[in-house]
């Protein structure tokens, strides 16, 4: 995510690394960097001018602490102004409202805003415990109408009556009647997108929003388009009044233009962040967060949350215990592989860690997805007996899981001797009090 414009800043805080003490020359130095940074991100250029002049004003302008080295003074206030930029703070969806609360989401064609539409009545349905009911308006693209219906039935979530021959602001009044009459709590109102903005299509949204009255407008941008998604926007917001932004294709973004250009041009913040394919790839949009990131500065506490989210607290302690009585098995191994699996791409996370991205940009690499694909193979291979105690797997054993995984006796050999140091390593680790200090540290032991 943002990893050419992370480059770039990284290489011009660098360059402040050798220098001794702050002067007004190398910050402006510096500045004249961020700026040609930014501006490569694709971020508008009224962005980028403000940003500076802002930065500069307080890197200049503040008493300097002694013990911060001029690369850590100039990256405390690119790191808060980049999370100004996007917006501050994350911003809450506001449901409190009679309901069903209304939300119709609005976009492009090819912006992602069906499958959008779905993960956000997903985030409704598990995070938010509410009752949603989906519909699309969209006459012109019976596909969309049909993909909704199909990614209702994957979420078990209703998605209320629609057909291409109708007029979309009938079907989105008797979707609101049939929430209101069925006791659902929100209604998500999916619309017609078009390759461009056009008089037509606004018409026809004004229209829509004029007779369902939908209590958030929120559009749904395509990051991977940069400083167009800020355009795309300002055209939305200057006729329907936008609530907020869904930004899609998140994590393939190696700019980050769309983030860092779209609360400023327009005013309405982005509050969800799409970051992948999978339904359940959809997160509250954090500005100081991904501030952090984009400056190699980790994001320890989504780490946390998607921890917290993936494991239960009594597994947690009952691993911890396991670790200290040297108990850990490969059947337990294997178990945690599939937990970081669900918690998403292993880069991803190792991103989030402060000091790892470099790590990050290699752990996604078909190498190490082989290597992981090898090691799973040989766990399945092994019998329920071996998984729960590797000390039996002599040479015979080895030979036969080798064959069943379609690899070698020394691979087989390899994965055994990294696990039993693992299971050295961790046994120390909670010795010393790491392991409890890292499960609270997680969010995860007392």
């Amino acid at each position: 995510m943002f990893d050419t414009l992370s480059d770039r800043l990284e290489g011009v805080f660098k360059k402040l690394r050798g220098q001794g003490r702050i002067t007004e020359r190398n910050i402006e130095e510096a500045l004249r960097e961020v700026r040609l940074a930014l501006l490569e991100a694709d971020v508008n250029i009224a962005v980028v001018r403000e940003f500076i002049e802002h930065v500069k004003s307080k890197a200049l302008g503040q008493e300097v602490l002694r013990s911060l080295t001029p690369e850590q003074h100039l990256i405390k206030f690119v790191a808060a102004e980049l999370a100004v930029v996007m917006g501050g703070q994350a911003r809450e969806l506001d449901l409190k409202v009679r309901p069903p609360v209304k939300l119709m989401l609005v976009g492009l064609q090819g912006s992602g805003k069906t499958t959008s539409l779905a993960k956000l009545a997903r985030f409704l349905k598990v995070e938010r415990k509410r009752r949603p009911l989906m519909v699309s308006t969209d006459v012109r693209r019976p596909a969309a109408m049909e993909q909704l219906r199909v990614l209702g039935a994957q979420l078990d979530i209703p998605v209320a009556e629609s057909h291409e021959n109708e007029d979309p602001v009938d079907i989105a009044e008797r979707a609101v009647k049939r929430a209101e009459l069925g006791g659902f709590d929100a209604v998500l109102i999916d619309t017609a997108g078009r390759l461009q903005i056009d008089t037509e299509l606004m018409d026809e949204l004004a229209r829509l929003k004029a007779v369902a009255r939908p209590h958030h407008t929120i559009l749904v941008a395509d990051a991977m388009t940069g400083q167009e998604a800020a355009n795309v926007a300002q055209g939305f917001h200057a006729r329907l009044q936008l609530s907020g932004v869904i930004l899609t294709k998140l994590d393939s973004d190696a700019r980050g233009g769309a983030a860092l250009s779209i609360r400023s041009v327009t005013g309405a913040p982005i509050l969800f962040a799409g970051l992948g394919e999978k339904l359940e790839a959809f997160e509250v949009f954090h500005p100081d967060r991904l501030a952090s990131r984009i400056l190699g500065m980790g994001d320890v506490l989504t780490l946390i949350e998607k921890a917290q989210q993936n494991y239960d607290q009594t597994q947690a302690r009952e691993l911890e215990r396991k670790f200290k009585k040297n108990e850990f098995t490969i059947a337990d191994f294997a178990e945690q592989l599939r937990t970081i699996r669900k918690m998403g791409s292993l880069g991803e996370l190792l991103g989030m860690v402060p000091g790892l991205k470099k790590v990050a940009g290699q752990a996604d690499s078909e190498e190490t997805q082989a290597e992981l694909r090898r090691i799973q193979a040989i766990i399945d291979s092994m019998t329920h007996q071996e998984r729960h105690n590797h000390l039996i797997l002599n040479g015979r054993r080895r030979a036969r899981i080798a064959s069943g995984s379609g690899t070698s006796v020394q691979e087989v050999n390899r994965f055994v001797k990294q696990f039993e140091q693992t299971r050295k390593m961790m046994k120390k680790f909670t010795k010393l009090g790491g392991g409890k200090g890292l499960m609270r540290g997680l969010g995860l032991g007392r």
